[in-house]
């Protein structure tokens, strides 16, 4: 028996609104997973966006915006204030030198299968069609 979500009026007018959901350990994060919408079963739901990859791209970007702006001056004072390893710090802002229609397709959940964070904080090229081949994003 699935539960689906209700919509109930209080005697004061406000909404009440329940959601069952599931709570699942993904990969070391919580995701919280809906069985139903209010008309029935979720179609075309997307697969989970990778939140460490998102997480990891906000970050590079937020960062770079610090160090361009000139409020930091330096990675090694960026990682020291935000009391981490200058070589993390390094890794994530190589992210901001992705093609932005990989980035793009990161954002959207749309990524090649096995495409990790961890395989995008290697080493990789800064030619963007050099990247697409590497990441498997190349459509030729």
């Amino acid at each position: 028996m699935k539960i689906k979500p209700t919509i109930t009026v209080a005697d004061n007018g406000n909404l009440q609104i329940h959601i069952p959901m599931l709570i699942r350990r993904m990969r070391g994060r919580k995701t919280v997973i809906a069985p139903q919408a209010l008309d029935g079963e979720i179609t075309g739901a997307q697969e989970p966006v990778q939140s460490a990859v998102l997480q990891a791209l906000g970050r590079a970007f937020s960062w770079a915006d610090i160090l361009e702006s000139g409020q930091i001056k330096s990675i090694s004072e960026l990682a020291r204030t935000l009391d981490v390893d200058g070589s993390y710090v390094a890794r994530i802002l190589k992210l901001t030198t992705l093609a932005p229609d990989i980035v793009e397709a990161l954002i959207n959940g749309e990524e090649p299968n096995g495409l990790s964070l961890a395989k995008l904080t290697q080493t990789f090229p800064e030619d963007w069609a050099e990247q697409r081949r590497q990441f498997g994003f190349a459509t030729d």
